[in-house]
C-alpha cells in the first residue's frame, strides 16, 4: 500500500521525492494519469503529490476526479509549482488541491509532508 502517489513527470524530481520518502519510511508510487492516481488512492495512498507545472500531466483533471469520489475525500493533495507560475496555485486550489506550494517550499517541507 503506497503512502503517497506522485503525479510527476520529471524523473529527477521524482527521484528526489522517492529519496525523501525512503528517509522517512514511506512508499511513493509514481502515477502518470488520472486513472493511476485514483487507483493509488483506492489502494491506500493518503497523499497525492502533484506537479502543477507539467504540461503533459492532467493535474487539473486528476484533482477534480479525486474530489468527485466521496470515498477518497480524505486524500490530501499537495501541488507544487515554480514561483513564476503563482497563478497555478489559485487554479489548483479551485480544483480541489489541499495545498499548493512553491517548489522551494515543497522541497523544504517534503519530509514533513510525507511523515504526516
Amino acid at each position: 500500500m503506497p503512502a503517497a502517489a506522485a503525479l510527476v513527470d520529471d524523473l529527477m524530481f521524482l527521484s528526489r521525492i522517492r529519496e525523501a520518502a525512503r528517509g522517512v519510511g514511506a512508499d511513493v508510487q509514481a502515477v502518470r494519469d488520472v486513472a493511476g492516481l485514483l487507483e493509488a488512492a483506492r489502494a491506500g495512498a493518503r497523499l497525492a503529490l502533484i506537479d502543477l507545472d507539467s504540461a503533459r500531466l492532467p493535474w487539473r483533471e486528476a484533482l477534480l476526479a479525486l474530489r468527485a469520489d466521496a470515498a477518497l475525500a480524505g486524500v490530501r493533495a499537495v501541488g507544487f509549482f515554480s514561483h513564476v507560475h503563482a497563478e497555478r496555485a489559485r487554479d489548483a486550489l479551485a480544483a480541489g488541491c489541499t495545498q499548493a506550494l512553491p517548489r522551494s517550499v515543497f522541497v523544504r517541507d517534503l519530509d514533513a509532508l510525507l511523515r504526516d
